[in-house]
């Protein structure tokens, strides 16, 4: 049991690795984020950076996008259900530092 939860552990830094995709996903742990929030909630970020790394998370199947057919039209990022099932090693490995 305690050498699956470092196989998930070890996964899970490689699938996080990266500047600003272990913050991207803290964020989406509260819920949908969108694009705008991110760039405000994350100092330092810009454009180019949060889009790829949206885009590497939502390839590695951590998050979900989703169009809200609202006026005005927008984009929401949700954790997928296998981000979801990652949430307690993600909690395991905040509590580290």
């Amino acid at each position: 049991m305690k050498s699956e939860k470092i196989c998930e552990a070890e996964g899970l830094l490689k699938m996080l690795s990266g500047k600003w995709k272990p913050q991207i996903f803290r964020l989406a742990l509260d819920g949908p984020v969108r694009f705008n929030s991110l760039l405000r909630q994350i100092k330092g970020s810009n454009k180019q950076s949060i889009a790829v790394a949206l885009k590497e998370l939502e390839e590695q199947e951590l998050l979900e996008k989703k169009v809200v057919k609202l006026k005005p039209l927008h984009i929401e990022y949700n954790l997928s259900e296998k981000g979801k099932s990652l949430i307690a090693v993600f909690r395991q490995l905040e509590n580290l530092s």
